[in-house]
């Protein structure tokens, strides 16, 4: 009886050192965030308040010169070509996923997943490399096709018939890179398909693609949803792929297949190094801080998904 009680207080007494760890370790990592948080606010409000122009809305990126800043242009292309890169990098993932998952042989399905997961593990300046290198070029036929027989849609019209670094090579760069987190998400949550629910289609005489259409996507739903989130935020965020494979504008401009466009991150690598005064660093910090407000709303759209995805039965 006695050892027993022992016992009992032993384990009572790891569960409250492992339960104490494991939320001190949860509140220094809202302490560093915050304190990462304060530090930018701080270097951003002296660069804010000198602005002439308004930050929200100003196009001109001259902080040394006009002192005129603005992230209007940069928020804009950061959104537009990240939702290029997940309407092109969305599907191509989902369907490796549904193919690793429902139709691959397992001998294909093992060495088939691990190769899509090392395409995570390629540095950026690698996939920078390859856009700027190889894909602008090769997309310039492409670009062609798109301006002459769907250029009455503004997206694919070019204004001077000039193709090169441009928002759709970056999009497509995005979409790669994307790729491999969508991927795999979306195939662990596949996976996890009940066997019943799939076995119950065919049995009913549903084709193998009937019993993907109403068993497995169903199920998957909030799982791919919770994957386009975080591939959303890993295209927001990128920076050196994108800078090397677009030509800086400052302007707001539909036609992806122009040479131009710019990201808030891609303007921060391409400024830095030019960033000499306080002022200057000031600006580049204070929109890196309008990304993370962009990265905060990623972030609680995926806590929304994951709720959502808890509650599904």
């Amino acid at each position: 009886m006695t050892s027993s009680l022992q016992s009992t207080r032993r384990k009572g007494g790891g569960d409250t050192a492992f339960r104490l760890s494991a939320k001190g370790a949860g509140i220094l990592v809202l302490l560093l965030m915050a304190a990462v948080a304060a530090f930018l606010i701080i270097k951003a409000i002296p660069a804010v308040s000198q602005d002439k122009g308004n930050f929200f809305t100003s196009f001109q990126w001259d902080p040394q010169g006009t002192a005129v800043f603005g992230i209007a242009a940069l928020a804009f292309g950061t959104v537009l070509a990240s939702l290029i890169a997940l309407i092109i990098g969305v599907p191509v993932a989902v369907g490796v996923a549904l193919f690793i998952s429902q139709y691959a042989p397992r001998a294909v399905a093992r060495p088939l997943a691990y190769v899509v997961d090392l395409l995570a593990a390629v540095p950026s300046v690698v996939f920078g490399l390859w856009g700027a290198i190889y894909l602008s070029p090769n997309l310039i036929p492409l670009s062609k096709f798109l301006n002459h027989y769907f250029g009455w849609i503004p997206l694919f019209s070019s204004t001077n018939q000039t193709y090169g670094k441009s928002v759709l090579v970056a999009s497509v760069v995005l979409a790669v890179m994307l790729l491999p987190i969508v991927a795999a998400i979306s195939r662990e949550v596949f996976v996890q398909t009940p066997s019943e629910h799939m076995e119950g289609a065919l049995a009913l005489g549903a084709t193998k693609w009937e019993m993907i259409r109403m068993a497995v996507l169903p199920y998957g739903k909030s799982g791919v949803i919770s994957a386009v989130v975080l591939g959303f935020g890993r295209a927001v965020g990128e920076t050196i792929a994108v800078a090397m494979v677009l030509s800086s504008t400052y302007s707001i401009s539909w036609h992806i297949l122009d040479p131009g466009g710019n990201t808030i991150a891609a303007n921060i690598a391409n400024r830095w190094g030019d960033a000499s005064d306080t002022i200057s660093q000031g600006a580049l910090i204070a929109s890196r801080d309008g990304q993370r407000c962009a990265a905060l709303a990623d972030v609680l759209m995926h806590g929304l998904s994951q709720q959502r995805a808890r509650r599904t039965p």
